[in-house]
């Protein structure tokens, strides 16, 4: 299978985007909801594009990619979180391993090679509120502070990555959290998740919504900004909070039912990561960037909003 592309040709016969023209971007994860995104987002920004299709721990295919592509920027989006969570990754370690470790590391140096940026998608689930960072706190884990979440092996091996990549100048790492979007129907975005759940945790988190945040990391591409970056948009929400805007933008007769984290850990395999992110550094960059709970009601409850909340 070749290298799918979205075909933006500029005048001079090369693969560009008008305004955009000297861009083009080689995506990993075409498959997946970050990569599809990305993908969409290029094309109406008429960014030319083009989707891997080598397996990420195959340094052979990476390269054919390269040669075929000729990217400016490389996106990965690519990776094991789990179906249907990241429980799946506790009892298929090596394919985790050889997705999230052995591929990322692989693609990392192939672009090195080449003196090209990679951005990459990574998580903030590596860390846990601590006796420095206290639930409710506001004081966030930085970029520098080394991850202390290590309860899933999916958290393990993004955290093992991590550290290894920061030998990469040529990375930028991005720590997603929680992602949401506006397609409310995905059942990967994190509110149709817990709208589903028979019963939910309450927990103020750190959370990254898309529909502001993957138009920032092409921004971030464009400035060929590189090292680690906590990638949320500023404070914390909690599940209850996240709920009640559902309820009261989307489904009037929503209801949901709590647990404890210890009720919550007789149903699940590996612990989850609950966390607050410093996101100074990346408000420095981009200032318009808004506040969780902002963020949310623009970006994904007024677009949908069924109710007649003002």
């Amino acid at each position: 299978m070749g290298l799918e592309s979205n075909g933006v040709v500029s005048a001079a016969g090369e693969q560009g985007g008008g305004a955009a023209g000297a861009l083009k971007f080689l995506i990993y994860g075409r498959t997946g909801w970050i990569g599809g995104l990305l993908g969409r987002l290029c094309g109406e920004r008429g960014i030319a594009f083009a989707y891997g299709a080598g397996r990420l721990e195959s340094r052979a295919q990476l390269e054919a990619d390269l040669d075929a592509c000729r990217p400016t920027h490389v996106f990965n989006a690519a990776g094991v979180t789990g179906r249907p969570n990241v429980d799946w990754c506790e009892r298929h370690r090596v394919e985790t391993v050889r997705a999230n470790v052995a591929g990322t590391l692989t693609l990392a140096d192939v672009c090195r090679d080449r003196r090209l940026l990679l951005v990459n998608f990574a998580t903030g689930c590596i860390f846990e509120y601590d006796d420095l960072h206290p639930l409710g706190s506001g004081l966030g884990f930085t970029e520098d502070d080394a991850p202390n979440f290590l309860g899933s092996f999916y958290s393990k091996t993004k955290a093992m990555v991590e550290e290894l990549l920061k030998n990469y100048e040529n990375v930028c790492t991005l720590r997603v959290r929680m992602p949401i979007s506006s397609d409310l129907s995905n059942p990967r975005n994190f509110i149709t998740k817990i709208t589903r759940y028979e019963k939910v945790v309450n927990i103020p988190n750190s959370m990254t919504i898309l529909d502001e945040l993957l138009p920032i990391s092409i921004e971030m591409a464009k400035r060929n900004l590189t090292g680690i970056w906590n990638f949320t948009n500023p404070g914390v929400v909690s599940h209850n909070e996240i709920l009640e805007m559902y309820r009261d933008y989307i489904d009037p007769t929503f209801t949901w039912k709590n647990f404890t984290l210890e009720e919550q850990a007789k149903v699940i395999v590996a612990p989850r990561s609950n966390n607050e992110l410093d996101v100074t550094k990346l408000k420095e960059e981009f200032p318009e960037l808004l506040p969780i709970k902002e963020s949310l009601v623009k970006y994904v409850f007024k677009p949908n909003q069924k109710t007649s909340k003002a």
